[in-house]
Parts: C-alpha cells; structure tokens; sequence
C-alpha cells in the first residue's frame, strides 16, 4: 500500500498506481502536484487480449554475444563519448509520440515491431536507450520485450506486472525526447539519461541502462522488473545533448 498526495491510502492494484504507470508509457509524461508522472493511456480491465510474442532476429541470439546477427552490419569504429547529435537522425512515429533514427548509429534494420541493429559505439547506445523503452506502452510490448530486453529474473518481473495491464490500440499521450547524456559506457553496458521535454521551461529525466546481448543493445531491466529509474524532474537542460528536432 503506498499514500498519495492527499495523505491517504492507495488500495489500487499496481497497474493504477502512477508508479508503475510510469515504467510501462515512460514518454507519457506529465507534472502534478510539483511532481512528474505518468499517463499510460490504456483503460479496461483483465489481460485475456494480450498479444503472444513474435519471433524475431534476436532470439535466441549469437552464441558468443559478440558476432552480430545476420544482416546486421554497422560502423563501430567511432568509441568517442557524442559531444553532439548525429546529423542523419531522422524522426519516427511510434506509440503516439516519436523517436530517432540514424543510418549511422541505428537502429538499421526491422523486422515487424522490432527496430534492431544499433551500432556497437556509445551513440548506438544511446539510440537503443531512446528507442525500445517507446514500445513499452504498445501492443507490440511482448514481442519487443522478447527480443530486446536482457531475459532473467528482472526481465520476468517486468512482464508480469505488464501483463496485467490491458492492451489499447488507442494512441498514447506523451511528450518530446529532448535530448540524452551518457553518465556510462563500456563496450557490454551503458547508462543513458533522458530528458524528456514537458513544457519549454520543465524537463523530466530518468535513466535507462543497455547491456550488449546477442550481437545488439537491448534494454537491461533494474532490479525489481523497473525499466529505469524514479523520474525526476528538472527546470534546465545543461549537461545534455540536445536532439535536433
């Protein structure tokens, strides 16, 4: 049982709580009472229309976790930390909000709802960070969740939670990627921050980290099944690097 603003008891099954509202439609922001949370934008109740996984190109994966796989080439070469966005990011519709693509950094291929192929570079990083967590709050979440987020035990609590949450093909309010800052990276694990724009003066950001699994980024749950950290917002975008859009 958690308290809400007012004082009193929250007796909500998870699902309705804006806690977990929050990891399942992470762009679906909004500020209330001088705090950032989230909207998902589903309504209904029971699970009995959630969609089965799809197979896609990253399960089971590459043996090794180092080859990529097949069809699946990019320019790894560029290890620098970005100083800024790459010139060939273009925008994408997804979920009712949009995302980043670049030829150079990814993701480069598809294969149905799953935008795979990141490059194996801090910027591919990044992208991967910007990209999968967006299909969290649609109906193609199973698929996605099998193929680009590291399986184990964090990655089975998420999906039960998410599971109980019905599916909508309603289209889900959220707000602009604003930019990113990179606090880690090695060549297996990276920690990206977002910044999420509200309004022209109020941010939020959260942190999301990605593990290189199967010859890609794929989105790495915290301990618990969160898919990033509590999001806090922010009055001022120093630090960042600021998308172009």
């Amino acid at each position: 049982m958690r308290r809400t603003d007012s004082g009193t008891a929250d007796d909500r099954p998870f699902w309705h709580q804006r806690g977990w509202q929050l990891s399942a439609a992470f762009l679906g922001l909004v500020l209330c009472s001088g705090a950032v949370t989230a909207v998902v934008g589903v309504s209904g109740d029971g699970t009995d229309d959630q969609p089965r996984a799809a197979a896609g190109p990253l399960v089971p994966g590459v043996a090794d976790g180092q080859s990529r796989p097949a069809g699946c080439r990019t320019d790894d070469g560029d290890q620098r930390p970005p100083q800024q966005a790459p010139e060939d990011v273009t925008w994408r519709p997804l979920n009712g909000a949009k995302i980043p693509v670049s030829p150079s950094a990814g993701p480069v291929q598809e294969s149905g709802p799953v935008l795979w192929c990141f490059a194996h570079t801090p910027m591919g990083a990044v992208m991967a960070a910007n990209v999968i967590p967006r299909h969290m709050s649609g109906a193609e979440w199973q698929t996605v969740t099998e193929q680009q987020v590291v399986p184990g035990v964090d990655r089975d609590v998420f999906v039960a939670r998410r599971s109980s949450m019905p599916v909508s093909s309603a289209q889900y309010t959220a707000n602009t990627l604003a930019g990113f800052m990179l606090l880690s990276y090695a060549p297996e694990t990276a920690t990206v921050r977002l910044l999420i724009r509200q309004s022209p003066a109020v941010y939020g950001t959260a942190d999301f980290t990605v593990a290189w699994d199967g010859g890609d980024w794929k989105l790495r749950p915290l301990s618990g099944g969160e898919l990033h950290t509590p999001v806090t917002a922010v009055t001022a975008n120093g630090g960042f690097v600021m998308w172009k859009v």
